[in-house]
């Protein structure tokens, strides 16, 4: 019997317009990754970037393993795409991101660059399924990108981030719309949960010996920690599954408009926590990725 490629991707089980447990998966990934830069700044005040990373990813396993449902059994055949699930969606992305703050890149501009993820989520769906997005969901990108970079100028115009910061986060970026295509299929076939959950074991895995390596040159402070124990259970335990939920009912590309909320919410809490000033040029950007993210969840036409 013929088993599937490691990567590969697939059409979503739903090709008709957002419902309401499409928005509702869209507006929690957009809260919990919305706001896990600030939690990121919080915690580089004590620990190292691989503390941070073990940590975020160890409670992100622990709140995921009380589920029953994630120890379900998956395939023998399909562990190495939920490897490589856990190196390119949670064990790279989780320590460059950190990794680019620490340099100086702010997490503004962090959650700038992370914006940009639907357009790499889908320019590697039209090379795995051989074709381009529909019109309107293509049309959506686009505006939805045109959007970020109205938002990002200012914070790009005044942060101190490094050259290298920058491509950290960018690498992470592509790797988050590689990691996008592959969770589709799993996610399809054995549900959100066990697929996460293993491939977070995977990155724990992998991580562990960079966080505790740093370990010895972190401080501890309560601050810091609460803000792991918010990262970790929400950003990285809830904010997964509901992603992994999301693009495999709306497909990856689809699926990956969530990330275009995550630069509106974080301008939100710099306004409402951190009392920054938001330019005119950022709410019209704020603007045009409500209506990408309208355009690319509309119902896709078959092809034919």
């Amino acid at each position: 019997m013929r088993t599937a490629p490691v990567i590969a991707t697939a059409e979503g089980t739903r090709r008709e317009a957002f419902g309401p447990t499409e928005w509702a998966l869209l507006a929690g990934i957009a809260a919990m990754w919305g706001s896990s830069f600030i939690w990121i700044a919080i915690g580089l005040d004590s620990f190292e970037p691989g503390l941070i990373a073990l940590l975020r990813l160890a409670l992100g396993a622990a709140a995921i393993s009380v589920a029953p449902r994630s120890r379900s059994p998956v395939e023998r055949a399909d562990w190495p795409g939920i490897a490589l699930l856990g190196l390119v969606w949670m064990a790279a992305p989780l320590v460059l991101f950190p990794l680019a703050q620490d340099l100086g890149v702010s997490s503004a501009l962090n959650g700038m660059v992370n914006g940009a993820m639907p357009l790499f989520t889908a320019l590697v769906a039209a090379l795995l399924l051989r074709r381009i997005p529909g019109r309107a969901q293509l049309g959506g990108l686009i505006i939805g990108f045109a959007g970020i970079v109205l938002i990002a100028v200012p914070s790009a115009a005044q942060t101190t981030g490094t050259a290298i910061g920058i491509v950290m986060a960018l690498s992470a970026t592509v790797l988050y719309g590689l990691a996008a295509n592959i969770a589709v299929p799993l996610q399809q076939k054995y549900g959100a949960l066990p697929v996460v959950f293993r491939a977070q074991l995977v990155a724990v895995a992998l991580v562990a010996p960079f966080g505790l390596i740093q370990a010895p040159s972190s401080a501890f402070s309560w601050p810091s920690l609460l803000a792991m124990v918010a990262l970790g259970v929400f950003g990285t335990g809830l904010a997964f599954i509901a992603m992994s939920v999301l693009v495999g009912r709306a497909g990856a590309t689809r699926g990956a408009v969530a990330i275009y909320f995550i630069p509106v919410v974080a301008m939100l809490l710099g306004v409402t926590l951190r009392d920054e000033t938001v330019p005119i040029v950022s709410v019209l950007g704020v603007a045009l990725v409500l209506a990408g993210a309208w355009l690319t969840s509309r119902r896709e036409r078959s092809a034919g």
